[in-house]
């Protein structure tokens, strides 16, 4: 970045000290910032999407329905998440490739599955060889999203079911007997009641998601601690810039960002409860009423 970083081995003190971290490598460092960031923007409001549908579909009337969300939710809160990162990842993409294979090359002869090897065409493996990296990195990426969301819309669903039902029934009662439908007592008043009672345990998750952002370290994805690690670790003189074992200085870094994600996000989720307990039958909305008095 500096012209008189061009040769590192002739700089010391504090040049040699910013050439270091202003090297390609930390760039990548710093980026993978994003990534986390990104991994929770999006992985957030789809695990809630997931969460809701699954929570509608366990007080359905509809048996079937009713049955699909509780498995649904039964069984990934009762797997370990490590298991559910691994498998869905690697499960959703040889599906999709498997799909592919079946569309492009119908004329295969040889089995997909050969002993533990699974093997497609080459124009169904996603994403193709030929690709750039940037497209395999989002793909790889996509794949994590999802499996965080998969496992996370779970426990939400466990959270927002459990809304639901403290929500009060003669408050739902009351919408039908003024002639509201079953559907629209339910949007009109159940759903815009249920988040103050949701949002203690919706709180709750968002700090295990943040917690489990390392997660993406073990899907592939170069993430903040695939880099802590990498750069580290103890470089010889093989290396532009050979140091010690620095591994505790990056892990330092990851721990200021974790602990500062959490102070934010427990400011903002303290201002969100806030906001929705005003006037509700809650014991946050009593203390409001007390307050103002």
């Amino acid at each position: 970045m500096f012209a008189f970083c061009a040769d590192p081995k002739s700089i010391e003190g504090l040049q040699w000290l910013l050439c270091y971290l202003t090297s390609g490598k930390h760039m990548l460092f710093y980026g993978s910032f994003g990534t986390v960031l990104l991994l929770l923007a999006i992985t957030a409001p789809v695990a809630l999407a997931f969460g809701f549908g699954g929570a509608v579909a366990a007080r359905s009337s509809f048996l079937p329905l009713s049955l699909l969300g509780k498995a649904y939710t039964s069984m990934v809160r009762g797997v370990p998440d490590i298991i559910f990162f691994l498998f869905v990842p690697i499960a959703l993409d040889q599906g999709f490739e498997y799909l592919r294979h079946k569309v492009k090359c119908p004329d295969w002869d040889k089995p997909i599955w050969q002993g533990n090897d699974f093997i497609v065409c080459p124009e169904a493996k996603l994403p193709l060889s030929t690709s750039p990296q940037s497209v395999h990195e989002v793909y790889g990426f996509s794949l994590a999203v999802l499996a965080f969301a998969v496992v996370f819309g779970a426990f939400a669903a466990n959270v927002l079911y459990g809304a639901m039902r403290a929500v009060p029934r003669a408050q739902m009662e009351t919408a039908e007997a003024y002639g509201m439908s079953q559907r629209q007592a339910f949007w009109r008043i159940l759903v815009p009641q249920m988040w103050v009672y949701a949002l203690p345990g919706l709180s709750n998750l968002w700090m295990i998601l943040i917690k489990a952002t390392p997660l993406l370290f073990l899907l592939g994805v170069e993430d903040i601690v695939y880099w802590a690690r990498e750069l580290g670790g103890s470089k010889t003189q093989a290396f532009e810039y050979p140091h010690p074992d620095w591994r505790v200085w990056y892990f330092l870094v990851l721990l200021a960002f974790y602990l500062g994600m959490t102070r934010i996000s427990e400011g903002v989720l303290g201002r969100v409860t806030a906001r929705l307990s005003r006037g509700q039958a809650t014991l946050g909305g009593e203390m409001q009423r007390k307050a103002a008095r």
